[in-house]
Parts: structure tokens; C-alpha cells; sequence
């Protein structure tokens, strides 16, 4: 009997994680084509369809189901001979914008976390200037932050589009300056929305500045005030009071990768973590 092809079970997993033959590819560092044509063998080699795809979605037929727990423990069984006479174990040190970080962080990492054993991740959460900062002075081998006007390196992930979010059933009082919920004065996203208010020629007053993301998602569902929030990482039961209140639209800003890596291993965690930060795209 023929073995399977393990780049090809990688393929499948990869595809059945993301939802999609283009971010299986990102992650492969391969192009679509090849992900098909890797799936393509992997179903002729075991006379079953593991997919069904359409022009806006792909999902595992009910072989496909019944394979994938086998196609992990496939992998996993890989990794742990690779692990058994590799040398010492690996650690990837990454920053990533506080901003950037969603609530789906931790399934991102978990896939990262995947990558078998002797790989260590320490991931850092802060301002985007200050972990580009890191980054150049090397103390970090990658950082995903939002782009910075002087750059020009980096690739782009995808565009991050924003709103103006408060509680829901807030309002404000008649009158009053249209009180802010904020991030330090250092925060690239407060200096962008201060200027969109001021260009308007709308009053406002911060009344709540948090020291991380957390801590203003949750003064923002309390009902303190308006804050300008990513939709993709706006906290629940908050909704986008922009258009009510005629406040002015703000422009998406581009999350970028920036990185150094060159160990195949490392980068190929890396493009997994990138794939799935991309916003959906088509199959």
C-alpha cells in the first residue's frame, strides 16, 4: 500500500482550519494552485472528495470529517520523531498591537501553539510604535502592528476599518462635549480620531484614558463614552454611534507583518499566524 503524502495531509488540515485554499496557501508560503493539486492526490490517493467548494465556501464533506482527526494525529506523530533527534528547542518572540489582538487571539495562537513540540512562543501586546521600536532594536523576531506613515517595509495583512463605538442604548447629553473613551496620548488611533473631531469642528472631552485595550473596551460597555474601535476587535453588546451622532468617518488603517526570521520552521509558523489574521477572502 502507498504512504500518504504528509505535505498533502498538511494542505488538508491547513484548508479545513482556515476556510479557504488562498489562506492555506499563505501559510504554506505556497501558491493556491499547489494547495489543489496537493488535495487533488490526497483524494485520489484515498478515493474520497474531503471537500466541497463553491465560489464563496468551503467545507469538509462528511469523508473529509471522518479524516481530519487522523490527518492531525498524522502531523502530530511527525512532529514528535522530528522533536525525538532535533536539536534544541526554538522560541519565536512576536509583538503584537494591542489593538490588533481580537477576541479570536487565542484560536491564532493555539494554531501556532500547534506547530508540535521544542517550539517556544512569547508573544508581547503594546503599542504598535513601541514594539516597532523592539523590532529594530532586535529584541523581537516579528511584531504585527498597525503601519506606521514613515515605513515602507513590511507586508500587509489586511485593512482594519473603524467606527465610533459605545454601549448600546447609550446617548450623550444635549449640550455637553462628546466624551471620549481613550488609549494614551501615545496611541496612534486616539491622535487620528482627535484630528477627524477637530477638522469637524466637534467638541469633545476624553473621560476615561485606559492603559490597554481591555480597559477601555470595558469603559466603553459600562457606558462612559464613545470610543474609536476596529469593528473586527469591538466588544460586544457595543454598537457603531458614528452615523447617529454625525460624527466623522475614519479612514482603515493596514495592519503590517514586519519580520526577520530566516529558520524555515519559525517562518512557517509565522505564515500560519498571518494567514489566519487575514481578513476572510474567497476561497
Amino acid at each position: 500500500m502507498r504512504s500518504l503524502d504528509l505535505d498533502a495531509v498538511q494542505a488538508f488540515v491547513l484548508v479545513a482550519d482556515h476556510g479557504s485554499f488562498t489562506r492555506a496557501a499563505d501559510a504554506l508560503g505556497a501558491t493556491q494552485s499547489g494547495v489543489s493539486l496537493r488535495l487533488k492526490r490526497l483524494e485520489d490517493r484515498l478515493c474520497a472528495r474531503l471537500f466541497e467548494r463553491t465560489p464563496r465556501l468551503v467545507r469538509l464533506t462528511p469523508q473529509g470529517e471522518a479524516f481530519l482527526p487522523r490527518a492531525r494525529r498524522l502531523l502530530e506523530a511527525q512532529d514528535d520523531a522530528v522533536a525525538a533527534v532535533s536539536a534544541r528547542p526554538q522560541r519565536l518572540v512576536l509583538g503584537i498591537s494591542d489593538h490588533v489582538a481580537g477576541p479570536e487571539l487565542p484560536g491564532l495562537l493555539a494554531r501556532v501553539a500547534g506547530q508540535g513540540p521544542g517550539l517556544a512562543l512569547e508573544v508581547r501586546l503594546d503599542l504598535s510604535q513601541d514594539l516597532l521600536a523592539e523590532y529594530d532594536a532586535g529584541l523581537l523576531d516579528a511584531v504585527i502592528v498597525r503601519r506606521d506613515a514613515g515605513r515602507r517595509d513590511g507586508e500587509a495583512l489586511f485593512r482594519d476599518e473603524f467606527g465610533w463605538f459605545a454601549a448600546t442604548g447609550w446617548h450623550p447629553r444635549p449640550g455637553d462635549p462628546l466624551p471620549l473613551v481613550t488609549r494614551s496620548a501615545r496611541c496612534g488611533v486616539r491622535t487620528v480620531a482627535l484630528r477627524a473631531l477637530d477638522a469637524a469642528g466637534i467638541a469633545w472631552a476624553e473621560v476615561f484614558v485606559g492603559g490597554g485595550s481591555a480597559a477601555v473596551a470595558a469603559a466603553t460597555m459600562a457606558g462612559l463614552g464613545v470610543s474609536p474601535l476596529a469593528r473586527r476587535t469591538a466588544p460586544p453588546s457595543t454598537v457603531d454611534v458614528g452615523p447617529r451622532l454625525g460624527l466623522p468617518a475614519l479612514a482603515p488603517i493596514e495592519v503590517m507583518l514586519h519580520s526577520r526570521l530566516t529558520d524555515p520552521r519559525l517562518a512557517g509558523a509565522l505564515r500560519g499566524l498571518a494567514a489566519a489574521f487575514r481578513m476572510p477572502v474567497a476561497a
